[in-house]
């Protein structure tokens, strides 16, 4: 079946997965494709940590990965828990016993990862662990912390010893009758890592956790991202998605979002499409978005906003967006709603109007919606 029949070209059919649970966060299967962050405060310090996950949270996402180095966080994490929005993903490395600990502390899901956990045994008792406190378990390869002998095997990291990492582990864990899991092949490159995780695609029906590890910073990072996680699902590879950025995780959540959005997968907040300006606009076309970005920020209703230097484009994009305004001349413009021309607006109440329309049609729509709930 067409999931567009009027527009089959942006279609995207997405690779029919298996459905696991992060606490009630459904990953994989017909879900939402969910957006992840990682906190980067020390663990230990509860309210920073707590602050950030509710940041994060509030911008969007769906789950937040917290990392358990010790026992301090481990202990931490009980009270982190208890007051997180969304549920907590406990990132483990080289010590089995944090993601006992993690577990018990009520971590929803376990991040392991094959190239530095240890034995098939230590494995075990991490699994027998999130059995008994129902986690789930992340399988997290990384192309920069393989296991040795898969080092010597193939002389490099490269797609075919992630994946077969990857699927070791996923061995280990059906062996043991678990699989609430779900798994990653993460790289810095681009090109290994869309590599890895389309052979992955192929070989397994877990649901993929996608990212583009150690990107970089806030320009560069997103680019690497965009380019990476865009490419793969406009493929239809991928359930679960986190953005690596040398920034702030809210940042993370917002490119993870913007991302989705770009590709009609997830629909959060005003999507503003506007134009690069050129001596053709009516209005200082960029300081405008800047200040809307920032004042419709606290936007969660799905809509769009079309805001265009001149008439060039301005009337077309307006045709297809919820909201528009479009430059014109003599210190005004033309304000669209749903399309059509409603009435001509001075540039200096551009901003404070559209904000004011914005809004208004945010309520609306949250006042359709619990309307719709209630009669269901």
């Amino acid at each position: 079946m067409s999931l567009n029949p009027i527009r089959p070209w942006r279609n995207i059919y997405r690779r029919k997965s298996r459905q696991i649970h992060v606490g009630p966060v459904p990953v994989g299967g017909d879900a939402p494709i969910t957006v992840q962050t990682m906190t980067n405060t020390d663990t230990s310090d509860v309210r920073a940590t707590i602050a950030q996950v509710q940041a994060c949270a509030e911008a969007g996402a769906d789950i937040v990965r917290i990392s358990t180095p010790d026992e301090a966080a481990t202990r931490a994490l009980r009270e982190i828990v208890a007051e997180s929005p969304v549920p907590i993903v406990a990132d483990i490395h080289f010590h089995y016993k944090r993601a006992i600990e993690a577990a018990k502390a009520g971590a929803a899901c376990l991040r392991i990862n094959p190239g530095n956990i240890g034995s098939a045994d230590r494995v075990r008792e991490v699994i027998r662990a999130a059995k008994d406190h129902g986690c789930s378990i992340r399988i997290g390869v990384n192309a920069g912390s393989l296991e040795r002998h898969l080092l010597e095997k193939y002389g490099e990291p490269c797609p075919e010893a992630m994946v077969e990492s990857g699927l070791d582990h996923i061995r280990i864990l059906q062996d043991n009758d678990f699989h609430e899991f779900k798994i990653s092949v993460k790289a810095s490159d681009v090109f290994l890592a869309a590599a890895a995780y389309q052979a992955l695609a192929d070989a397994t029906d877990a649901p993929i956790h996608l990212g583009i590890t150690e990107a970089g910073g806030l320009m560069t990072g997103t680019v690497k991202s965009a380019i990476g996680l865009g490419n793969l699902l406009w493929m239809g590879i991928g359930d679960t998605i986190r953005v690596s950025l040398s920034a702030d995780p809210v940042e993370e959540v917002r490119v993870g979002y913007e991302i989705l959005k770009s590709l009609g997968l997830r629909h959060r907040g005003v999507n503003i499409i506007s134009c690069p300006s050129c001596a053709r606009q009516g209005f200082d076309v960029i300081k405008t978005v800047e200040a809307l970005e920032q004042r419709l920020s606290h936007i969660k209703t799905p809509m769009s906003l079309s805001i265009i230097g001149c008439v060039v484009n301005g009337p077309g994009e307006a045709l297809m967006t919820d909201i528009g305004f479009t430059g014109g001349g003599a210190g005004s413009g033309m304000v669209y709603l749903a399309g059509k021309q409603v009435h001509k607006l001075g540039n200096e109440q551009m901003i404070d109007h559209i904000v004011g329309l914005v809004e208004q049609r945010a309520e609306a729509i949250e006042a359709e919606n619990r309307a719709s709930e209630a009669a269901e």
